[in-house]
């Protein structure tokens, strides 16, 4: 049960992570306190935490000096702290100030990883395919794709390398093009992100301010699982 008992909804929560990916601490209240499963849990208004989603880690958090995991309570819909596995919850009241902060390096990482993503996918619809599903997990991020069957570059390695070659051309134009990243919302609420005009989705997850922020983006030869045309990546976050 949530405590104190009067329900909270997830639009009493801001969610600071959509808003600056680079915020790394904010001072905030805590808004509500509860527990799921004898795991204590604090939800914090001005939430800087990403939970895992949309193909994203969850970022790594702190509420004053001790760690926490943030997760999505499906009740609520608030982004909520827990400890992780092993670990104890900072005793919190509702309306008891403290500092959040992410573990920025981590956040970045992600970030990078998710916008590569989505340029991924850009370049991918260019050869006329669809997105189907979207991983942006460190080591194991991918785009899968439904493609045409006429489509007979894919048919052999030769072909698939050919088209794998096209593919990391066009996102090294991209990133050297250096195009703004930007989010917008909808009439209807959802959240838009654009790579500049080049592509836009709707989109929960963190990202990077322009793409010349990517660094170390390499697409491996892509191959054909199932019907589908995986297109696995990697990307890091530059210095700057």
């Amino acid at each position: 049960m949530v405590h104190p008992t009067r329900a909270f909804r997830a639009g009493a929560q801001v969610s600071t992570y959509l808003d600056d990916t680079y915020l790394e601490q904010v001072d905030t209240r805590v808004i509500a306190v509860g527990e799921r499963d004898g795991t204590p849990w604090a939800a914090v208004e001005h939430c800087p935490f990403h939970p895992q989603g949309g193909g994203q880690p969850a970022d790594r958090g702190w509420l004053e000096d001790t760690e926490i995991t943030p997760v999505r309570d499906r009740e609520s819909g608030l982004v909520v702290a827990v400890a992780p596995e092993g670990g104890s919850l900072l005793p919190l009241v509702e309306g008891q100030k403290v500092r959040a902060r992410i573990g920025l390096q981590t956040r970045t990482a992600h970030a990078a990883l998710h916008t590569a993503g989505h340029l991924v996918e850009a370049v991918g619809r260019m050869q006329g395919w669809e997105m189907v599903v979207g991983n942006h997990f460190p080591g194991q991020a991918r785009i899968e794709f439904q493609a045409p069957q006429t489509d007979a570059r894919l048919a052999d390695p030769e072909g698939r390398e050919e088209v794998t070659a096209t593919l990391r051309a066009a996102a090294a134009a991209a990133v050297a093009d250096d195009l703004p990243v930007f989010a917008r919302c909808l009439a209807d609420g959802r959240r838009v992100v654009h790579l500049d005009t080049l592509h836009s989705a709707p989109c929960g997850g963190t990202h990077v301010r322009s793409l010349g922020d990517l660094a170390e983006v390499v697409l491996p030869t892509l191959k054909i699982k199932k019907g589908r045309v995986r297109v696995s990546y990697t990307a890091t976050h530059r210095s700057r």
